[in-house]
């Protein structure tokens, strides 16, 4: 009688550690999962930030180029920048200086237009996105700069 439990006893050890194994290695596989998962998400992010930024740039071209409806220019780059500013605060890569950069950029477009609009500071933030796409870090003090020019009391 005592050989049958001892033997029961082992297969059920043996089960055990089996099972264990095998959840072990489960967890491992979607630990893993997530991680590229989230590598590749945070990779898509990069790309539509880069992209609304890009489109930024082209904007502001078309608008300092343009000789007709200044408001619907202007808007595109408040819509685009509006997007580079959302998918900013989505990127890890980003420390969080530059999002805020990135953000109080973005305010300074929406909120003083008469001062942004003009072509001095237009093509201060063509330079300073462009710099930022280029991957310089010089483009987000340029940003800083310009959003520290803007006379905040005013219009």
């Amino acid at each position: 009688m005592r050989a049958g439990q001892e033997t029961l006893m082992k297969r059920r050890m043996i089960s055990s550690i089996i099972l264990f194994a095998i959840t072990l290695v489960a967890l491992l596989v979607f630990v893993g999962l997530y991680i590229d998962e989230s590598r590749r998400t945070q990779e898509t992010y990069y790309i539509q930030y880069t992209t609304n930024l890009s489109h930024v740039s082209e904007d502001i071209d078309s608008y300092q180029n343009a000789e007709g409806d200044l408001d619907f220019r202007y808007t595109r780059i408040v819509s685009d920048m509006s997007s580079a500013d959302s998918f900013a605060f989505l990127l890890d890569r980003l420390s969080d200086d530059r999002k805020k950069t990135v953000n109080e950029l973005n305010a300074c477009i929406m909120r003083y237009p008469e001062q942004m609009r003009t072509e001095a500071k237009l093509t201060e933030l063509k330079k300073a996105v462009d710099d930022i796409l280029a991957e310089l870090d010089q483009g987000y003090e340029e940003a800083q700069a310009l959003v520290d020019s803007i006379d905040k009391q005013g219009q």
